[in-house]
This record gives structure tokens, C-alpha cells and sequence, in this order.
């Protein structure tokens, strides 16, 4: 009888500890997006994704050609995940499009977030403005956010001068959430 119990208390035990830990499957942390790790090899993408479809350019990633985009998709169809591989002799990952929006950052920033969360979450480094969006990238973090002008009050909406974060709506939609690995 005091078998069953101790054994009943390790089952127990390996439970709660198991429920404990947090499901990675989907965190954007400074090194990892999912099981994607920032010393990622090209070559290793097809293990690291092994329950998920790889599509990519293989010609193109061997004879260095950065410009290649590798896209990630879940098996039902779902796209995940677009990647830019480095022009590196061994490519890695440089840059990630994030697409689903079960993708979450440490601080719980994904792309149903608006400008308001990524503010109380974030410092800004800077805020670039280009012809249809504006890219906001935080202090210390490979994350950056874009926004589509369309998001912006009328005024704003075609202008290429410097816009700052008070003119930027709380609740402003990110466009695009991606990770810069340089």
C-alpha cells in the first residue's frame, strides 16, 4: 500500500511540474520564436518544423541568394512564419515575419495588440515613418512593429515627415510584427 501512495505522489508530482511549465510553442523571447532559436541553421529548418510545412527556394538559399523567402506553414494550411535567411556561408535566420497571431512576445505584444500595448510595454528607439507605414522599434529588443498609415488621423496619412508616438492612435492595429536577428 505505501508503494501505490509513493508512486501516486510521483505521478502527481511529474503533473503539476509538467503543468507548470510554460508552452513555448508560440513565445517570440530576444532568441527564439517558437522552437526557432536565433542559431538556427537554414539546414536544420526542416527538423526544428518537423510537424509544420517548409517552403522554400533550396537553389537559391545554397548559392547565397538572401533574398529568398522561406515560409513556414502549419499542417492544416495555416502560414506561420515567413523567413529571411542571412547571406551568411552558413545561413541562419536574419528575419521573421510573424503571421499568425497565436505568436506572442514575452510581454504578451502579438499582432491583435494595439499601439496602446506596445507603448506600456515598450520604450521606443525610434519611430520611422515610410510612404504607407510607419516602423516602431522598441529599446533593447530584436522586435519591431508596423503600422499601416490607413491607422493614422487623415492629416498623417500622406506625409514623409517624422511622426511621433503622441500622434499615433492608442488604438492602432499592428500591420506586421517581426524579428530582426542581425
Amino acid at each position: 500500500m505505501k508503494r501505490t501512495t509513493k508512486i501516486l505522489v510521483l505521478m502527481l508530482g511529474m503533473a503539476s511540474i509538467q503543468s507548470c511549465q510554460k508552452d513555448t510553442t508560440f513565445l517570440i523571447t530576444e532568441n527564439s520564436v517558437g522552437p526557432l532559436l536565433q542559431t538556427t541553421k537554414v539546414s536544420e529548418l526542416e527538423s526544428v518544423f518537423a510537424h509544420d510545412s517548409i517552403v522554400q527556394d533550396t537553389t537559391a538559399i545554397k548559392l547565397g541568394d538572401s533574398n529568398k523567402k522561406i515560409e513556414v506553414f502549419e499542417k492544416g494550411g495555416k502560414h506561420l512564419l515567413t523567413l529571411t535567411p542571412s547571406s551568411d556561408s552558413i545561413p541562419t535566420i536574419e528575419n521573421i515575419r510573424i503571421l499568425d497571431p497565436r505568436y506572442v512576445s514575452e510581454n504578451g505584444i502579438g499582432l491583435q495588440s494595439t499601439f496602446k500595448d506596445i507603448e506600456k510595454m515598450y520604450k521606443f528607439k525610434k519611430i520611422v515613418t515610410t510612404l504607407n507605414s510607419i516602423v516602431i522599434f522598441p529599446k533593447g529588443s530584436n522586435l519591431y512593429f508596423t503600422i499601416d498609415k490607413q491607422e493614422l488621423p487623415s492629416e498623417l496619412r500622406f506625409t514623409t515627415s517624422t511622426i511621433e508616438a503622441v500622434q499615433i492612435p492608442e488604438d492602432a492595429k499592428i500591420k506586421y510584427l517581426m524579428v530582426g536577428w542581425e
